[in-house]
């Protein structure tokens, strides 16, 4: 399959989200947990960026970083839909935005359990902000299935650009890289 082809698949899951851009119209919360994620740069960065470092990496860390960071923020979410507010949310958040970034930048290789750990502390973070803000009259599983597929899509767009750009163009990832761990930064000074 071929980038265009992906990148359009990718495209489609989103459209609902443009539909019922209104409120109102969807109480299953699906739509509310689709947008979630697309529309905060700190969560919209921190997702592709799991895509994009997954795809510098090798064997079994290629599928365990997006996983961990899906399941990691669905446990999250559950936790946040139940009222669990972590300290320094805001921050924890702003540090993963950096250190994904940076990560992608340099294109670190670190042992899995380390990848996977480090992922795993940023999807919790983003899952209880995503729980948090359950939005009201919503159904808090439809919601969940709305951004869990939301991110699933993000890293899967992160990762096929890695996978479907020449290798040539691998400076341009590192490049994106450096600017959202400079966004991480200007995260945490606002």
């Amino acid at each position: 399959m071929n980038g265009k082809k992906v990148f359009g698949a990718l495209a489609l899951l989103l459209v609902p989200a443009i539909a019922f851009a209104h409120p109102g119209h969807d109480e299953s919360g699906l739509v509310a947990g689709i947008s979630h994620p697309l529309g905060g740069i700190d969560h919209l960065l921190a997702m592709i960026a799991v895509g994009l470092w997954a795809a510098q990496q090798k064997g079994a860390a290629r599928w365990a970083l997006p996983c961990t960071f899906v399941g990691t923020m669905l446990i999250g979410g559950l936790l946040g839909f139940e009222g669990l507010a972590l300290p320094a949310l805001e921050s924890g958040i702003a540090a993963s935005v950096f250190a994904l970034g940076l990560a992608v930048a340099l294109a670190v290789r670190p042992p899995l359990f380390v990848a996977v750990a480090a992922t795993a502390l940023f999807a919790m973070f983003h899952g209880v902000a995503h729980g948090l803000e359950l939005p009201e009259m919503s159904s808090p599983w439809g919601y969940a299935l709305g951004f869990v597929g939301a991110t699933a899509a993000l890293h899967a767009a992160g990762y096929a650009v890695v996978r479907f750009l020449p290798t040539a163009a691998a400076p341009v990832v590192r490049i994106a890289g450096a600017l959202s761990a400079a966004t991480g930064v200007w995260l945490f000074a606002g």
